[in-house]
C-alpha cells in the first residue's frame, strides 16, 4: 500500500546520501544507458539500497538511481526501469516517479525502445510521444487516493507537455535528428505481439508498441509533473512482412540509436 511514510523513508534515505535537489527525473529504457556517461559528479545508490524501493529483475535493465549535474541542471536518473511482466504491480513499477518528485523534481523525462507498427516510421529513429494508448489491463491511480498527491480524476486530454516536446522538436530540426511524432500503446509483455495483434493496433491508430512507460506518464500527471517521452524504434512491425527479432537485436539497435537521444534530451535540459 502506498503511504506518506513508506514514500519518504525512500525520499530520506536518499537526500541523507547526497541526492540534494535534483531539479529533472530521467527514465531511461531498454539498452538506454550511454546518458549516464555524461553525467557530473554522480552520486549513485543501488536499487537495493534504497528502503522500500522495488528490485530490476531484468538483466539488461542496471538497478541504479544516479544524482549528478547533466547540461547545467541537477538530475536524477533511474537506470533501469520496473515492468508489469516482472510480476510488480502498477505501485510497483510507478513508486520511482514518486520517490523522484518527492526529492524535488519539476520535470520528467522517459525513454523507452519499441516496436515501429507505422510504415513509415524505421527501425533506429526516434518517435516523440504525442499521446499514448493503454493497453496494460489497469492503472496506477486504481487504488485509495492520497489527497497531497493529487486529484482522485485525472485529466489526461494533453498528458505530454507541449513546451517540452516543442522544444524536443526543434533541437532534432537544428542537428538534423528524424525525429516522428506518434501514439504509443502500451501492453504488458514479456511476449512479442502477433501480426493479428499488430494489425489491431494499427487500426487502434499506434504508431509505436512497448512494455512500459504509460504507468509512469499517469502518475507524472497525477502529480501535476511535466513530462515527454522518447521511443527509439528498435524494430519494424509490419505484419505482412513480420521478420523474428529477438531481445540482443533490439538492445543493439537502441544503443546505436541512443547518441541521438542523448543529444534530444541533454538539449532539452538546457532548455528548461
Amino acid at each position: 500500500m502506498l503511504s506518506r511514510q513508506i514514500l519518504d523513508k525512500s525520499i530520506n534515505y536518499l537526500k541523507q546520501n547526497g541526492f540534494d535537489a535534483p531539479e529533472i527525473g530521467i527514465v531511461l529504457g531498454t539498452g538506454l544507458g550511454q546518458l549516464v556517461d555524461q553525467i557530473e559528479n554522480q552520486v549513485i545508490a543501488h536499487y537495493n539500497q534504497i528502503p522500500s524501493f522495488p528490485l530490476a529483475t531484468v538483466e539488461f535493465h542496471t538497478g541504479k538511481l544516479i544524482y549528478g549535474d547533466l547540461g547545467g541542471k541537477k538530475v536524477v536518473v533511474m537506470q533501469g526501469r520496473f515492468h508489469l511482466y516482472e510480476g510488480y504491480d502498477f505501485l510497483d513499477i510507478t513508486y520511482p516517479i514518486r520517490v523522484m518528485h518527492g526529492l524535488g523534481i519539476k520535470n520528467l523525462l522517459v525513454s523507452n525502445a519499441a516496436g515501429a507498427i507505422n510504415l513509415e516510421m524505421k527501425k533506429g529513429e526516434l518517435m516523440l510521444l504525442e499521446d499514448h494508448i493503454n493497453l496494460q489491463g489497469g492503472s496506477p491511480l486504481a487504488l485509495k487516493n492520497i489527497s497531497e498527491f493529487g486529484d482522485r480524476f485525472v485529466d489526461m486530454s494533453a498528458p505530454y507537455d507541449k513546451t517540452m516536446n516543442d522544444s524536443l522538436k526543434q533541437i532534432a530540426a537544428d542537428q538534423g535528428i528524424t525525429l516522428h511524432e506518434g501514439v504509443y500503446a502500451s501492453v504488458v509483455g514479456p511476449q512479442l505481439e502477433t501480426r493479428a495483434e499488430y494489425r489491431m493496433l494499427r487500426m487502434m491508430g499506434a504508431d509505436a508498441v512497448g512494455m512500459s512507460t504509460v504507468p509512469e506518464i499517469i502518475v507524472a500527471n497525477h502529480l501535476n509533473l511535466p513530462v515527454s517521452a522518447v521511443s527509439v524504434l528498435t524494430d519494424e512491425c509490419d505484419p505482412d512482412n513480420l521478420q523474428p527479432v529477438n531481445v540482443p537485436d533490439i538492445i543493439e539497435t537502441a544503443g546505436k540509436a541512443e547518441p541521438k537521444m542523448v543529444a534530444l534530451f541533454t538539449g532539452l535540459i538546457q532548455n528548461l
